[in-house]
C-alpha cells in the first residue's frame, strides 16, 4: 500500500527470540529485494526473550494448537512488543526525516492481542508527537486494522503483494505447520477471498467458518 503511493520505502524487522526468528529474517530479506527497498535496519530485540511469558519467546511455555473461536488473549501474546518495535521505528523514522511508519496491525481479524488495537495506535502517536522534536511530524499509518484476513488477502492480490515471500507461522520454519493460530487465520482468509496460498503446509486443516 505505501509502494502504491510511491512513497520512498525503508524496512524496519526485529528479531525478539520468536520461534521462526530465521525464517521471518530471511522473509524480511527477501520482501525487501522484491520492492528494491535500500534503506534496510535490523534489530535485536532479544530482551523480550529474556523477560519471556509468551509462547513465541519461552521453550518452557508450550505452543497450543490453533482454535479460531479462542477468546481472549492467547498465550502467544509477546508482552508490550509492538510498543517496543515502533519505539526503534520512531527513532529511526526521525533520523531519516520519515513522515510515516506503515505497520500491517489488524485489529477486527486477529489473535486478540492488546498491542493490534486501534486505540492503542492511536494512544502511541500521542506519544510520537510528544517525544519527538517539535518540526518531526511522524504518524503510525495501520491501513490494514480494520480489514478482516480476507479482505487482506483481496487487497493483496491486487496490488500484487508477493504472497509467496511472506510467512506467517508461529512454529516451523520450513513447511507451515497449518495447526498454530497464525496457520488458521491465514488459511481462512485465503478460503474465504477464493484464492490459493501460495505457501506448502504440513497440514491442510478443514476450517469452518
Amino acid at each position: 500500500m505505501a509502494a502504491e503511493k510511491k512513497l520512498e520505502l525503508a524496512f524496519f524487522h526485529a528479531s525478539y527470540g520468536q520461534l521462526t526468528e530465521r525464517r521471518e529474517l530471511q522473509a524480511f530479506s527477501n520482501i525487501a529485494d522484491y520492492y528494491a527497498v535500500e534503506y534496510r535496519l535490523v534489530v535485536d530485540l532479544r530482551h523480550l526473550q529474556r523477560i519471556g511469558g509468551s509462547a513465541l519467546t519461552d521453550p518452557d511455555i508450550p505452543l497450543p494448537e490453533g482454535a479460531l473461536s479462542r477468546e481472549g488473549i492467547p498465550i502467544t501474546y509477546v508482552p508490550f512488543r509492538n510498543a517496543n518495535m515502533l519505539s526503534v521505528a520512531t527513532s529511526w523514522a526521525e533520523v531519516l526525516g520519515a513522515r510515516f511508519i506503515y505497520m500491517g496491525a489488524v485489529e477486527e481479524d486477529s489473535s486478540g492481542y492488546p498491542d493490534c488495537r486501534e486505540s492503542f495506535f492511536r494512544a502511541f502517536n500521542q506519544m510520537v508527537r510528544e517525544g519527538t522534536r517539535p518540526e518531526t511530524h511522524i504518524e503510525i499509518i495501520t491501513p490494514l486494522i480494520r480489514l478482516t484476513k480476507k479482505q487482506i488477502v483481496t487487497e493483496g492480490m491486487r496490488l500484487k503483494a508477493p504472497f509467496h515471500l511472506t510467512w506467517s507461522c508461529y512454529k516451523e520454519e520450513k513447511i507451515a505447520c497449518g495447526k498454530c493460530d497464525s496457520c488458521l487465520l491465514r488459511l481462512r482468509g485465503f478460503q474465504q477471498a477464493g484464492f490459493t496460498d501460495p505457501l506448502p503446509y504440513r497440514e491442510y486443516p478443514a476450517l469452518k467458518y
